[in-house]
């Protein structure tokens, strides 16, 4: 005998997968604690696996749930697409959240105006960014994001869409002995230098393009983030890296100064990633939109000012 599919089942498992926790699947599907709690009793039967366990204060997936978790989001996005092909896509309507990924300079400058629209035009979506990690951790493939922007090569299994080109420029504190000033080759290389990178490396293309010239520079350190180096900077003598028209307004939030890189630096290009399975999914062509949009009017307002 045949088990009954209930599509509502598969919506709550994908839910309960990503918030790994009952009271957060409940927030986000509109139900109590209590009736959430029956839906994964309910789910836990049909699959004859417990799905989250107990771990500490929190939950965390079983083998069995993390292995079908991708394909349960895909699964209902599907359905998604399948049952609303029809009818006028209206974001006024839409519930639920989409998970972003960008380097955390990125985000501070995107997410203030980015919220504000999503708040604005769709009151019933929630967004949740995640910063980079320290390695490349194909969340994309994994369902477990939604959208990545940043300076992306990977191409498998992923569409991706070039928003903005940029350039590296230097950045001093007010004050410092190259403010304000044309500053030769000489003069850079010698002022020592801080590098924001989340793997920590400690030579890059600039180190290169150095190289070639038969010249180094002085590096201090590394951190992981730009804002982090942007702080630092505002507070010591060395000198860090911003890009022109993405970080613009942190840098000037901070009051630092702009050292042009005495050096042919090549084009910085910011793009936006995704999954081959939403291309078709009408929300996620208006979350892509959105931060389309929103990017072109950052970069907008930086080349006005």
């Amino acid at each position: 005998m045949q088990s009954r599919l209930d599509l509502n089942l598969l919506v709550a498992l994908d839910v309960l997968l990503d918030e790994g926790s009952v009271t957060g699947a409940a927030e986000r599907l509109h139900l109590s604690s209590p009736a959430m709690s029956r839906t994964l009793a309910r789910i836990r039967k049909a699959l004859g696996d417990p799905v989250l366990v107990r771990s500490g204060r929190g939950m965390v997936p079983t083998p069995r749930a993390l292995a079908m978790r991708a394909e349960v989001h895909d699964l209902v996005q599907r359905a998604y697409t399948l049952f609303s092909a029809d009818d006028a896509f209206s974001p006024g309507t839409l519930e639920g959240t989409f998970t972003l990924q960008a380097e955390e300079g990125t985000i501070a400058v995107l997410s203030g105006p980015l919220l504000e629209r999503i708040a604005r035009d769709a009151p019933g979506v929630t967004l949740r960014f995640l910063g980079e990690g320290p390695r490349d951790t194909h969340l994309l493939r994994r369902a477990s994001i939604d959208l990545e922007i940043g300076i992306i090569t990977e191409t498998t299994g992923t569409r991706i869409e070039p928003l903005l080109e940029d350039r590296f420029s230097s950045v001093v504190r007010p004050g410092h002995p190259l403010a304000g000033r044309e500053v030769t080759l000489d003069e850079w290389c010698a002022t020592m230098q801080l590098t924001n990178t989340r793997r920590g490396r400690v030579a890059g293309p600039i180190d290169e393009l150095l190289a070639g010239m038969g010249r180094s520079r002085r590096l201090a350190g590394t951190v992981p983030t730009v804002n982090a180096a942007l702080i630092v900077v505002r507070g010591t003598d060395l000198m860090g890296f911003a890009a022109e028209r993405l970080h613009r307004p942190l840098v000037e939030r901070l009051g630092l100064v702009w050292v042009p890189i005495p050096l042919p630096m090549p084009p910085l290009r910011l793009s936006m990633a995704w999954h081959a399975r939403y291309d078709a999914d009408p929300a996620h062509a208006w979350l892509r939109r959105c931060v389309r949009e929103t990017i072109a009017d950052v970069a907008g307002e930086v080349a006005r000012g």
